[in-house]
């Protein structure tokens, strides 16, 4: 069995990835252009090749920490629910899911766990309307499947 075979659900937010990689490409793209310009258009100050290359540098650092918001996803099949937001990923054995929760006025949907804490699942956003509502529902049918097996 392969490691991709062994997830039922793959959810990941469409809008801000989408927003995530316009982002990078304008940071990326006005970078390199000032970078270019920067010794052929007159200011009065004297630029090096170092200054050229430190500004594309720079969008090329700001581009992918834009592109770190494609990252989120959340799957969930027999061993848990594996979240991955920005930096992490964390496995949740199903017997300690409590449910998926969508607060009114959140931006994204949160995993509940003992104790009244959560995890938040960034690759469940509000914005994302119908395909959101769609993963939670996928989501809560799994979850009867599998935690309910646990009990």
């Amino acid at each position: 069995m392969s490691a991709e075979a062994q997830w039922d659900l793959e959810v990941r937010s469409k809008k801000s990835a989408r927003y995530a990689i316009a982002t990078a490409v304008v940071l990326l793209i006005s970078h390199l252009a000032v970078a270019f310009l920067l010794r052929i258009t007159p200011t009065g100050v004297y630029f090096r090749t170092a200054d050229q290359i430190a500004l594309a540098g720079l969008g090329v650092l700001m581009a992918s920490l834009a592109l770190l918001l494609t990252r989120p996803r959340i799957r969930v099949g027999p061993a848990g629910v594996a979240v991955r937001n920005i930096l992490s990923e964390r496995l949740i054995e199903w017997d300690l899911v409590q449910g998926l929760s969508f607060p009114e006025g959140a931006i994204w949907a949160r995993v509940d766990i003992p104790d009244d804490e959560f995890i938040s699942v960034m690759a469940i956003q509000a914005n994302d309307n119908d395909h959101a509502v769609a993963a939670v529902r996928a989501f809560r049918s799994l979850e009867k499947k599998y935690a309910g097996a646990q009990s």
